[in-house]
């Protein structure tokens, strides 16, 4: 009896020929997906990949139709429905099914099913695509099917290749601002990179003129732009200029921070020595940080440029704190979430840690009359855990957090890439102090073993950065920050996120949670953990909003406890999760009072799992501390 390989080699590739159809069109045997990463315990494993028997190419770049086969005996409707399913993954208007003999065709712009005997050539499907594409000139057209520029080592990703073609399309049918959503991780440097290169190696411009294009790379900090620069765009060669001091108008690919060419209180802002027409395109990299605010500097410089194409990239859907990016910029051409990629199995899963200080659990109040450290008389209120490290600093607190964290490494890996997020630079220094003291052994054999990241620490910081960044560098281990790495910054074999400050922000939270997801197989990386001492990401895996379920639910363990390694068992949980109250924006700014007396001991733990709906969390045991201590007195 034929099987599907027979199929595919007796029949259907002959009916591809003969279609016009050529090998450089055909992808046989195709996977378009890595396979979802499953994790229990220490064992890791990947699910199946989506593989199509078929997949079409009527350019190198633009894939047009997805065939699956069935064996020669079945009916040729059999493998349709698969075939729909890749098909709509994939963006493509056409799907077919076949047994070698018969041809089932689905087309997505009639919504209609065909019998067909043979296949279409590459010519009949393009021509019945142009109308749902839109494009009118044949120099459209061919802008639009242009390639990519091929880069070793690094092939286009499904996803990419359609955001790629949705972006282009976008423009060159003449929409003035694109919004592209790409979850971190998933490579919207290489998109924006491809997108230019694209329209720079076609001489696309808004005038028409004969000429390569003016483009404008904006980001809001210079890793973001630096990196960009010297490495993804670095065929550009000489055409690269990056805009800081003083306006050269001779480059045709354009890097600048805002706060390089924004007004100030002593320059009137060096984007004005631009012409507002002189750019042709405008790229705003992590736009949801304020580049479309009504309110900010930087807006004034995307409407002095307004009459460049204008293309936002984000990493997060539409929010109430992101809400004027998508105003400013209108609905994404394309969106791929993190759901996507977790599911896709091109970024890494993670398992939730909750550890519960009991000040954190309890609150914290000053006994009668207590000085700080500095002689200061500290307010008699009962502090919680926003107001730590913001209005109150307890050095016992971050003790504890720092042997916790230094016991969880020496427990599990004790050189797997960690970042902690603290509350500020200040706070990031102690903890920095503690964690090395903690790990004093591998400090003393490492110097950099921990270090802090801020914005103060200047170039050092940023030599430390580059290092920690390094594939085959294995210090620094542990590094500090506040915010500077919150975002656009790429630490491929980071396998642990410590966040020891409030996140309020679901937009701030998936920036955070994407400084783990990149995958690297090679180097062992395929999941990460999350150790959360604030209860953020407890309470916002719960948001209805959040696209991204963790490996198992978050457990809350506390502090002095030791974090469950994958091999073991989750501890019997007992506890009462900390009381979380939210930030006011309208809070004046406190000075910290610094307390370095008292302990940090255990009250109570939690364990949380998810409902079956999968995103609610609800609590599935609870122990007290204290009434155990009370009843075995």
């Amino acid at each position: 009896m034929a099987s599907e390989a027979d199929t595919c080699r007796r029949y259907v590739l002959p009916k591809l020929y003969a279609a016009g159809w050529t090998d450089d069109q055909i992808n046989e045997q195709r996977t378009f997906t890595d396979g979802r990463i499953m994790v229990s315990g220490t064992k890791v494993w990947r699910r199946p990949q989506k593989r199509a028997d078929y997949l079409l190419r009527y350019r190198p770049n633009f894939m047009i139709a997805v065939v699956e086969a069935k064996a020669s005996h079945k009916n040729p409707a059999d493998g349709l429905q698969q075939a729909k399913e890749y098909a709509q993954i994939l963006d493509l208007k056409f799907a077919y099914a076949t047994n070698g003999h018969g041809i089932v065709e689905h087309d997505f712009l009639t919504g209609r099913d065909m019998n067909l005997d043979n296949f279409p050539s590459p010519d009949e499907l393009w021509k019945r695509l142009q109308g749902h594409i839109g494009l009118g000139s044949e120099d459209q057209k061919q802008r639009f099917l242009a390639p990519t520029l091929p880069v070793p080592g690094k092939p286009l990703r499904y996803y990419q290749e359609i955001a790629i073609n949705r972006v282009i399309r976008a423009i060159l049918d003449g929409q003035r601002r694109v919004l592209l959503n790409m979850a971190t991780g998933t490579g919207k440097t290489d998109v924006a990179f491809h997108i230019c290169w694209k329209l720079w190696s076609t001489r696309w411009n808004r005038t028409g003129e004969p000429r390569r294009p003016r483009i404008l790379f904006l980001s809001d900090r210079s890793i973001l732009v630096d990196d960009p620069k010297d490495k993804q765009f670095a065929p550009f060669g000489d055409a690269r200029w990056k805009i800081q001091g003083e306006a050269i108008k001779s480059r045709e690919m354009y890097f600048a921070t805002y706060q390089a060419i924004a007004r100030d209180e002593r320059r009137p802002g060096l984007y004005r020595d631009y012409s507002p027409d002189f750019f042709d395109l405008v790229i705003v990299d992590e736009c949801h940080r304020g580049s479309a605010r009504d309110e900010s500097n930087w807006r004034e410089i995307l409407e002095y440029f307004q009459p460049a194409y204008q293309l936002g990239m984000t990493a997060t859907p539409l929010r109430e704190d992101n809400r004027d990016t998508y105003a400013y910029f209108g609905n994404p051409v394309y969106t791929y979430s993190l759901r996507q990629g977790i599911d896709d199995g091109f970024l890494a899963p993670y398992r939730v840690h909750r550890i519960v200080p009991d000040v954190d659990a309890t609150g914290w109040r000053p006994s009668k009359g207590e000085m700080d450290r500095y002689g200061r008389p500290i307010p008699d209120e009962e502090y919680q855990t926003p107001d730590f490290e913001r209005i109150v600093a307890l050095r016992a607190r971050t003790q504890a957090i720092a042997k916790n964290i230094a016991d969880f490494l020496k427990g599990s890996d004790p050189f797997a890439k960690t970042i902690v997020f603290c509350v500020d630079q200040e706070h990031a220094e102690e903890m920095r102090q503690a964690i090395n003291n903690h790990c004093s052994d591998l400090a003393q054999a490492h110097p950099d073993y921990v270090v802090r990241v801020v914005a103060d620490e200047g170039d050092v910081g940023r030599g430390y950065l580059s290092r920690f960044q390094e594939l085959e560098r294995t210090t620094p281990v542990v590094v500090t920050t506040s915010k500077l790495l919150t975002t656009g910054v790429d630490v491929q074999t980071c396998k642990n996120i410590a966040i020891v400050r409030v996140i309020n922000s679901m937009t701030e939270f998936k920036q955070i949670i994407g400084r783990g997801t990149r995958v690297r197989a090679d180097y062992g990386k395929l999941w990460f953990s999350i150790l959360d001492y604030t209860g953020s990401a407890t309470r916002l895996f719960a948001d209805p909003d959040f696209d991204g379920e963790p490996i198992e639910p978050p457990t809350e363990t506390p502090v002095d406890h030791p974090i469950p390694q994958p091999n073991e068992l989750y501890p019997e949980a007992d506890g009462i999760s900390p009381p979380m109250v939210a930030e006011r924006a309208d809070e004046p700014v406190l000075r910290k009072f610094y307390v370095d007396r008292g302990t940090v001991e255990i009250a109570a733990r939690v364990v949380y799992e998810l409902d079956v709906s999968g995103k609610q969390l609800r609590v599935v045991k609870f122990t007290d501390y204290a009434a155990e201590k009370v009843r075995s007195m």
